[in-house]
């Protein structure tokens, strides 16, 4: 690929700056977040057919029936996990289940200081883990692997986002979650709801947010 970090046209930083005023106005307070929006180049991580339509608030094919995540839905579950903090302050080590394209974990790499991000199709981690490591994304680690399990090895993660639907709510990545951290994650097969998990010193709490649309999860490495 052979297109520039700032863009032109329908892909420069002005157009990318039109998403974040839309993105405000769609509810996202978050200032970390909207700077983190604003710093990743969204047209990199699509096809170059679909460079300008990189910073419209709609998700887009990435091959092997996946999707890069509408900018709204990839605000929102970071605010989440952040949950209202100062604009300075990072999440320690996030967990995100589905790299697909890698835009979502460069996102976290600017309000987290470690990201570790699961992959089950080797072609789109392949791409992913090239794409991150040209952005300089070093606080990123990528690994190819079925993600339903979580990475119990590095647990327990601040904060664990999913970017694919999971039938039920998983016990194996909840358990992984440390005490004061946060999940957001989608739920459900027809009809999915985005859900909020929270683990305090008591237990867990699971709050369910607003309706989404996300790829179902799939198991085993592909």
């Amino acid at each position: 690929m052979n297109k520039s970090l700032h863009g032109i046209g329908m892909t420069s930083q002005r157009t990318r700056a039109r998403m974040i005023e839309r993105l405000r106005e769609q509810g996202i307070k978050d200032e970390a977040v909207l700077g983190a929006m604003y710093e990743v180049p969204r047209h990199l991580f699509v096809d170059e057919a679909l460079a300008s339509r990189a910073y419209d608030d709609v998700s887009l094919p990435i091959n092997f029936n996946q999707t890069i995540s509408r900018p709204y839905i990839v605000a929102r579950m970071i605010e989440i996990l952040r949950a209202g903090q100062p604009a300075g302050q990072m999440l320690g080590r996030v967990l995100e289940i589905g790299t697909g394209c890698g835009y979502q974990a460069a996102v976290l790499a600017q309000v987290a200081k470690e990201v570790y991000t699961v992959e089950r199709v080797q072609p789109l981690y392949e791409r992913a883990k090239r794409q991150l490591r040209d952005l300089k994304r070093r606080n990123v680690s990528v690994r190819y692997a079925d993600g339903s399990a979580g990475l119990p090895e590095v647990a327990p993660f601040d904060g664990i986002i999913m970017a694919c639907a999971a039938p039920v709510l998983s016990v194996a990545l909840r358990e992984q979650l440390a005490t004061g951290g946060r999940m957001a994650l989608p739920v459900g097969m027809q009809e999915q709801w985005l859900y909020l998990v929270e683990r305090d010193a008591s237990g867990f709490r699971e709050t369910k947010l607003e309706p989404v649309k996300f790829v179902p999860q799939l198991m085993g490495k592909a």
